[in-house]
Formats: C-alpha cells, structure tokens, sequence
C-alpha cells in the first residue's frame, strides 16, 4: 500500500521519491513546500521535487517508472516531454513472501445470499445466457433475447434477463491455434458461469466451430438447462427464433423458482479491474480496491487479478509474493510470452496508457503498472491462469488477459468470476452481464460529473478525508451487497449486453 505523506496541495508516496502528485489544479508560482510551480499542474499530474538529471530515474511510490529525458528542474511538470520509458530492467524474487493464504477461523467469516447450483458453484445472478458459437448466429440471437427485452418474463421476478453472448469469430480460424483455443475455453466458461441458471447454444451450422465437438471436448451435459441448436438445421433464421423463445420460455418457470440461500463468501470469485485510469488510480480506489480483496480472500473468497501489460514492470511486486516458485515462474513466462508477441506485432509492451491515461497524469507503464497492482491487495499469489482458464484455486490469483477491458473481463467471467469492482478515475461505464460490476470513482471532480454510473467514490482519500482502509472496507460490504441481490447503477439501466470479447489472436483465414 501507498504511504502517504501529503501536503496542503501534494502527495509524495515514498520517502524516496523524487516527484510529487498534485491534489488539485496548481496555478504556475505556486509553493509546493520544496519548490514553486514553474508552470500550470494539472489534478493528478506529477511534478519534481528537486533537479533530476537527464538519463535520472524518476521515482514514484519508491519504483523507477522511467528516466529523465532531459534535465528536469525542481518545479517542473513531469510528464510526456521530459519522462522516458525503457526497458524494465528490474530484479526478481520469487516466494519471498509467499505462503499460505491467513484464513480467518471459520467462524469468524462473512456470508452472503447467492443461488447455489448443481455443480457446487454459487451465482450471484439467475440470467439465461445464449451463446453463440460464430458471428453468423449473432444476429439470431439477439433477436431472441431482445424478445424477451420488449416482452418481458412476466411473472418471473427471479429471472435476472437473457444475454445474448454475440462475437465476431468461430470461423476461417485454424482449429490448431491459440486464438482457436481461446475462443473454445471461453464459451465453455461462460457456458458453465454459476451467473447462468440456463445456456442456450445457437450456431449457423457449417462453422469450423462446431457446437457438438465444443459439447463433446468440454464434457458439457445436453439437458433441459442446456440446449444446443443451429439456423441450418431448423430450416432458416424465423423458425431458429421461435425455437429458441419456446424453449425459453418452457425453462422460466423453474430458473424462477431458484432461490437465494446463505452462502460462505468461497462462493465468490471477483474480476479485480481498472480501467479509464488516471493520476490518482494508484493512490486511492486501487489500493482501496486491494484492502476489500484481502478482505475478501481472508474470507475463504478468490480475488482475480489479470491485464499482463498492466503489471509489466511492477511483476516483480507479484511473484515476491508467489506462494512457490513455481507461480512466480509461471508468471514470468506469460510476461516473457507478451514481450515475444508485441515484438512480432511490431509493437511494444509500453503502447499504453492510453491518450485519456495521459491525460490524467500517466505517463509509463511502469507508473499504470505499479498503480494496478494495487488492486491484488497484499495476499499471497496462489496460482497464476492463462486466458480464460477455470479458476480452481481460492485466494488472490493472477489470469493473463490483454490490458483492454472487455477482452480482459471476459476471460475473467470465463474463468469463473461471478462478481466485477472497477476503479476508473476518467469514468469508464462497461456493465459486462452475466456479472454485476461495481464502479469505483478515483477522484472527487469525476465522481461528481458522473454519479449516476459511479458506485462508490474513493475520491476522499486524496484531501485525507476518507482513508484506504475505511474505503476498501466500504468496498467489501459493497461486494456483499451485490452478490446478495441488490444492485449497482449499470444493472439499473440495464447495461451490459455487448461487453463479452473473447481474445482473437491469430490469423484469419
């Protein structure tokens, strides 16, 4: 966690740092304390304490998250024009303080209300789910759950909707690659979500896809709570549709008539997310974010920590953290995979942040990175995923995703996670259906403009009037609240239809 130690319109967080971060807009004269403003500052941006020199590192939160491009004057504003990236060059150490996850004793942890299933999994929604094998059923599908949009369930007060899981692939993909290989993991892991009470597949019925090796490579099990169908095979788009809202129909009676009951918080699996960061991600709804993950892991819960290019050059935090040395090597070789697949892609590993990133005073990924770490909290790292992969494993674990949200999410929801919180400190609204998302405001200016798609504001923590822990702690009941059935702003408007984006990677053919 951050140590702060802030002045009246500063906050340093490490003895050791070399800039500051401003609270607020500064206006060029300003004294800071140690220096004076040689220039208008930002909200969020950073600016030096004292002369670095050129080829200097510049330390934030005691890390490099760059070097000096050239000289930097005490006062100045640190940022695009004068902060360099190079290669992360830092030292690992694996299992140095890992171990077992510190329990609370049975009695002691918290509980929720959640629909427990047949499979011993626990949902924290009661959706029908229809997936779609290739982009050619998307539109079918939509048009089956739009039905219900403009229809309604009737009486079904417990049915929480139907989404239509829509993607832009399944095929022209060679059925021997990764992309192949991902896409097949994730529609089994939506398929089996615990958020689901019933699937729906739908396929054209030509694609390399196929929905009968996908049932027979996963072990899914046809039955009345799953039902496979395609376009071809029942004469065409209008008779699929009827189909499909037939049979729909037939389930509501009883996904209705599931209820919710006591459960540990073992039950929950949370996508850890931030998106839309800013300047002060790192400094508040973050690591507020980390104190509600250990809350929830102390708990018996599992708290999921992916984007594999928004830990690139803060990994060294994780696997120090590994409880084996064998997580931490793991985690090496997805970053060790990410660098060899920017460079054949002829990017780089530091194309991000984003231009809205920048804007709010990010300017490495070493500096996105150290701030998104924080929200994995301080538990040890049990196991490392790859995209999309079940999660087995209970505690704080790592999946590796791209850094871009939706595409992240999804693997995360694939992988078993029934419940999202995202911090943003720029405002982003993603709803990502079957799991309910908590957003989390980084700032008080954001939260204002945009209160009615923010959750919580951790914005307080800035000025010293609210505080990591009573925020993380405002967070974890949050959480508990919304596995147990209240809901948050997006599910209000009923967002989250077209957030699902599984990882295309790989040719198309």
């Amino acid at each position: 966690m951050p140590v702060h130690k802030s002045g009246p319109s500063i906050i340093r967080l490490h003895d050791t740092d070399n800039v500051v971060v401003a609270t607020r807009r500064l206006a060029e004269g300003e004294n800071i304390g140690e220096a004076v403003t040689l220039s208008v500052i930002p909200s969020g941006h950073k600016i030096a304490m004292r002369p670095i020199r050129e080829s200097e590192a510049v330390l934030k939160y005691g890390q490099v998250i760059g070097y000096a491009s050239r000289d930097i004057a005490a006062g100045e504003q640190v940022h695009l024009q004068n902060l360099a990236m190079l290669d992360s060059a830092v030292s690992h150490e694996f299992a140095i303080d890992g171990g077992p996850t510190p329990l609370l004793p049975e009695s002691e942890r918290r509980t929720f209300k959640g629909y427990l299933r047949s499979t011993g999994l626990v949902g924290t929604r009661n959706y029908i789910g229809i997936i779609t094998s290739v982009n050619c059923s998307a539109t079918v599908a939509k048009a089956v759950a739009d039905y219900f949009k403009t229809n309604g369930f009737g009486n079904y007060a417990n049915v929480d909707g139907v989404v239509a899981l829509t993607h832009g692939t399944g095929c022209a993909i060679p059925t021997n690659t990764e992309g192949f290989t991902y896409l097949r993991r994730t529609l089994n892991g939506y398929a089996r979500n615990p958020n689901f009470a019933a699937i729906l597949m739908i396929g054209l019925g030509c694609e390399t896809n196929q929905i009968s090796h996908l049932v027979k490579a996963f072990e899914l099990e046809e039955g009345p709570r799953l039902r496979t169908m395609t376009i071809q095979g029942l004469g065409g788009t209008r008779k699929t549709i009827e189909e499909a809202v037939g049979i729909i129909q037939e389930l509501l009676p009883e996904i209705d008539a599931a209820n919710r009951t006591e459960q540990p918080l073992s039950g929950i699996k949370l996508a850890l997310q931030c998106g839309g960061s800013d300047g002060y991600s790192g400094i508040t709804a973050n690591p507020a974010l980390g104190y509600a993950a250990d809350l929830l892991v102390k708990n018996g819960g599992t708290a999921v920590l992916s984007e594999t290019p928004e830990i690139y050059g803060a990994e060294h935090l994780l696997t120090r953290r590994a409880a084996t040395p064998e997580i931490a090597v793991k985690l090496m070789a997805r970053i060790d995979w990410w660098r060899n697949y920017t460079e054949k892609n002829g990017a780089e590993l530091n194309n991000n942040p984003s231009h809205g990133n920048k804007e709010g005073g990010l300017t490495t990924i070493l500096e996105k990175s150290l701030g998104a770490v924080a929200k994995g909290g301080s538990m040890p790292l049990m196991a490392v995923y790859e995209y999309a992969e079940p999660i087995t494993e209970p505690g704080f674990v790592f999946m590796d995703t791209p850094g871009y949200d939706p595409v992240a999410v999804t693997g995360q929801v694939a992988g078993g996670c029934n419940l999202i919180v995202f911090t943003t400190g720029r405002g982003s609204v993603s709803g990502f259906k079957p799991a309910p998302c908590i957003k989390v405001a980084t700032n008080n200016e954001m939260y204002e403009h945009m209160s009615e798609d923010m959750d919580i504001n951790c914005g307080g923590i800035i000025d010293g009037s609210d505080s990591i822990q009573a925020a993380g702690e405002r967070i974890f009941e949050k959480i508990i609240a919304i596995a147990s059935g209240d809901r948050t702003l997006s599910e209000g408007y009923n967002y989250g239809d077209l957030e699902f984006v599984p990882w295309q990677i790989g040719a198309v053919t």
